[in-house]
């Protein structure tokens, strides 16, 4: 005669398909969010209003976060994808400027990405899309002798909203982030 087991036994293999789901729905948003890309102090942009020349050219978005625009003056792009901030400006340059304007705004230049601790070359380096850990302690110069590949973060954000990442070398960089790369101790 066999023993059935108790109840609660008998479900963990259905607790644990729970949790693997939980999971997975609260790491997938996170790694997506990671590579959503929005503007800062220091990009250059290109907005193009089609059909209206001087309204059109490269700008870089100044320390507040803003952008100096023909007739609509200032306009707030901080933290916004280029999407959102070509909604912006089309709404602007519709409220009493132009009837039905068509823009385009695209990233030209990216915001540098800096690197700091335990590389031979720490600095300021231009941003390359898809870099990630590894590529940005290449450029660089490499690893000192007592860098610790093992324990590296990510400081991304922007002053008060800025959040610590734990890094591998194959954790996405993105432009404005802060490579720190600590002390190995033998």
């Amino acid at each position: 005669m066999t023993e059935k087991a108790p109840r609660s036994i008998s479900r963990l293999p259905q607790l644990y398909a729970a949790l693997v789901m939980l999971m997975t729905m609260v790491m997938i948003p996170m790694a997506s969010a990671q590579t959503i890309y929005v503007m800062d102090s220091g990009d250059t942009v290109r907005v193009t209003v089609f059909g209206e020349p001087d309204l059109s050219g490269e700008f870089k978005v100044d320390a507040m976060g803003r952008l100096n625009l023909a007739l609509i003056g200032q306009v707030d792009v901080r933290n916004l994808t280029t999407d959102q901030a070509r909604q912006k400006i089309h709404d602007a340059y519709q409220d009493g400027y132009l009837r039905h304007p068509d823009v385009a705004v695209e990233i030209v230049a990216f915001r540098p990405f800096f690197i700091m601790g335990e590389v031979n070359q720490p600095g300021s380096y231009d941003y390359v899309p898809g870099m990630n850990v590894l590529n940005a302690i290449a450029i660089g110069g490499g690893l000192s002798y007592r860098g610790d590949e093992d324990d590296i973060e990510i400081l991304r954000g922007h002053d008060a909203s800025r959040v610590v990442i734990p890094a591998t070398l194959a954790t996405i960089v993105m432009p404005g982030d802060i490579v720190r790369v600590a002390e190995r101790y033998f």
